[in-house]
């Protein structure tokens, strides 16, 4: 059996997180019952996994992140939420993590911070920014 990474979080409203994560994921849960869902990805191999419960729920986490191999699947998951009207930040070039990435951010309905980006190279110096590595 492969290993997947997990991550459980909570959120308030399970149909509008199903429906979020549906499209920027690309797939539809495994599971869905009125008070959790699951999705299994492959690609990245993880297991996300939501579960109700609104005073769990609290802003100041951090942020989560996929990193694709290159432009045209960085491109695809941005089109995508972006058809789908989600507003995302788009940065390119920036210096956050010790690396070179092109990148953007994205909420889920709980606030939950997803950046999606590519890593270009590694550099020594990071740029200040009030989303990177919080």
């Amino acid at each position: 059996m492969k290993e997947k990474f997990h991550v459980g979080l909570h959120v308030k409203d399970i149909g509008r997180t199903v429906d979020f994560y549906s499209g920027f994921l690309g797939k539809e849960p495994e599971k869905v019952r009125n008070d959790y869902a699951k999705f299994e990805l492959d690609s990245p191999a993880m297991i996300l996994t939501f579960n109700k419960s609104p005073s769990h729920t609290a802003p100041g986490f951090g942020h989560l992140g996929i990193r694709v191999e290159n432009s045209e699947e960085l491109l695809s998951y941005r089109d995508n939420m972006v058809n789908l009207g989600h507003e995302i930040k788009e940065e390119k070039g920036t210096r956050c993590c010790y690396a070179l990435q092109d990148k953007f951010w994205v909420h889920d309905p709980d606030g939950y911070e997803w950046e999606v980006f590519q890593f270009l190279e590694d550099v020594e110096q990071n740029e200040e920014q009030t989303t990177c590595c919080n």
